[in-house]
This record gives structure tokens, sequence and C-alpha cells, in this order.
């Protein structure tokens, strides 16, 4: 009966859907296109709802919101709606690196240990050039339970208990194995190397910066307003609270709450150049080799492709009641944030499309 309820509640979002166009640069015709496209979405897989933020000439342009933030209670999704950002927490973080990088306080090919030193050493050195690139061998989840962990950690040093005393997978630079938790060891760096907290480095100079006044760290314990509440589907497709799961164990590399238009403020301070230089962007964008001289075809840390002949730099997340998804195309000042409250959705899908929807 609980499910059924819910997904009554969702069928009466989605024949409702909530946007809102503020000092729009988008054509009538494109703003259609666009809510076309995010309530077909949320129709065919039954998303509870979807914050979208659309950036053009370097301006933000529109931002939307669709659906319910808590079906529970009948709260409907707002462009304040909070999302965990999940994986897009990484981006920021190696931003956070490279700031230091150009400061002349972290050296990207030093032992990590020289600015974290609660990372034991392992086998072999390791570098943040390495982490940043996904290259440096530490592991990602063993298993499904530590996806949705609930062991709380009060520190991001504390939150290196849950890996460090496990050897690297493999020689760093050999292989390419996306790590969550690589990100933990350079968030330790970022305090090492800074002489700050954390979320105190982030919040001075990488969000302030960017004019992000909504971000912060996804404190499960913490009253944030406006914090969707997140959803998953079952195998029989019927929409149910998602698994508890407490982020403290992985804040750098995918422990962040935002809204979708902080996350686009963030990719108009990125592509100005306001947070790192046009040279450090350049070697951020560029793709990783391996030892064997093979690309990996990600940067540090973005992925990196193309769409519609342009050069797209993007990043995705995935978590307990999230998808989420960001696009940059640098060259046209040009980007796409798409935030859901419900896992196992793809999010990269739906900002694809609507990137194609809304530039030339």
């Amino acid at each position: 009966m609980p499910s059924r309820i819910m997904n009554l509640l969702l069928l009466a979002f989605l024949t409702t859907p909530l946007g809102w166009a503020q000092d729009s640069s988008l054509t009538q015709t494109q703003i259609n296109t666009v809510e076309k496209a995010v309530t077909a979405f949320m129709t065919q897989q039954r998303a509870p709802s979807v914050s979208v933020a659309i950036v053009k000439d370097g301006k933000l342009a529109w931002t939307g919101a669709y659906g319910s933030a808590d079906l529970e209670n009948s709260v409907p999704a707002k462009t304040s709606t909070m999302y965990r950002l999940a994986s897009i927490s990484k981006p920021i973080t190696a931003t956070a690196v490279m700031q230091l990088a150009e400061a002349g306080k972290l050296d990207l090919d030093a032992p990590i240990q020289k600015y974290c030193s609660a990372y034991p050493e392992k086998q072999w050195p390791v570098t943040a050039r390495e982490l940043l690139g996904h290259l440096a061998g530490v592991r990602h989840y063993k298993h499904h339970d530590e996806w949705k962990s609930t062991m709380h950690y009060e520190s991001v040093t504390e939150s290196l208990d849950f890996f460090k005393a496990d050897p690297l997978d493999f020689e760093p630079g050999t292989k390419y194995q996306y790590s969550t938790f690589a990100f933990s060891i350079l968030g330790c760096a970022v305090e090492g190397a800074s002489g700050m907290k954390f979320a105190d480095y982030l919040q001075e100079k990488v969000f302030r910066p960017a004019g992000m006044d909504q971000i912060q760290t996804d404190d499960t314990f913490a009253i944030i307003p406006n914090r969707a509440h997140g959803y998953r589907k079952t195998e029989k497709g019927e929409v149910v609270n998602t698994v508890l799961a407490d982020t403290s164990n992985k804040i750098p590399g995918g422990g962040m709450i935002s809204t979708a238009t902080d996350l686009a403020d963030f990719a108009i301070a990125t592509m100005h150049a306001k947070l790192v230089s046009p040279a450090t962007l350049e070697k951020m964008w560029t793709p990783q080799a391996m030892r064997d001289g093979n690309k990996t075809g990600s940067g540090l840390d973005w992925g990196l492709g193309e769409i519609k002949g342009h050069k797209k730099v993007s990043h995705s997340g995935a978590q307990p009641g999230t998808s989420t998804d960001l696009i940059l195309v640098p060259d046209l000042n040009a980007a796409v944030v798409v935030m859901i409250n419900m896992d196992g959705v793809p999010a990269s899908q739906l900002a694809d499309q609507i990137l194609v929807g809304v530039v030339p």
C-alpha cells in the first residue's frame, strides 16, 4: 500500500510539472524542448523530481524544477531544492588540488604522504596526479554494502580508516581504475597543503569565488533546508524510499549537496577561469596516459568527450537517492546541470538531450 500511494503521488506530479524561467536567454521553443524532454524522462524513469540549470554564453540562462522533492509530504521540487552531488564532488575537489598546485603549495608528483601523513605508505609511491587521474591503484568499493555505508565519520582524515589499510590494487600509472576513495586522500592532502579544514578551504577558495551560496557537506545529521528525499525503483518498477547511506566516508569524492543553480555557478566560474588559470584548465581537460602510452579518456578528474563537434567536459554522479550530471562545453561557454532524487536513472542521457536542444 505505501508504494502504491507513492506511485499515485508521482503520477500526479508528472502531470503538473513545475518550471521557472528567470531572465531566460533561451527561446520559448528551446524551453518547450527542454520541458518536453524532462517530462518524457520522468514518465519513462518514474523519477520523482528533476532540477535543471542551463548556462548559455557564459551566463545562467534558465533554471527549472519538476515533480516532487518529497513524495510522502507532497513537497514540490523548486529551484532551491538540494540534491546529493555524488561524484560531481570530485571535480570540485580536483579544482582545490589544482589551486594549491598553482600556488606552489602542492607538488602533483610528490609522494602524497608529504601532504597527507594519515595515509600510510604502500608498496609503491602514490602522487596527487595519479590520484586525480584514477591511475593510483587505490581501490573503489569492494562490494555494494560499502556504497550504502551508514557509518559516520567526523573528519576527512578519520574517513581514511574506511580503506587506508588496504594495499594498492596495482602499480600506479599502469592501469586506469575509477576510485572514489582516491579523492578522500586528496581531501586530506588539501588540508595538509593549505593548513585549513577541507570544508573551510572549499568555502573560502571555491564556493565563495564562484558565487555558490547553498552548497555544503551532505551531513546526514544536519538540518539542511530544501533537502530532497531520495528514492529508488524496485525490480518491479515500484518507487520506494532509497536505502540509508551516510556519505561522510567520502566527502571529497561524493559527499556534497547542492542546488542545480550552484553547480551552474561552478561551471561558469570554471569556464571563466575564476578558480584556476586557463593553463591549469588545459591540464585538467587533457586525457591522461598510462605508462604504456594508452590514453584513459579522463582528465584531472573530468571526463572528456565530444558533442555536436565540440569538446565536452563532464562528470556524472550516482549514489543512494540521487543521479546527477554536469556538462561543460567550454568553447561555447555553455553548460547543463541535471539533478534527480532517484538512484539508478540515466541523468547523463537527459543532460545530453537537453544540451543538444539548446546549443548551436
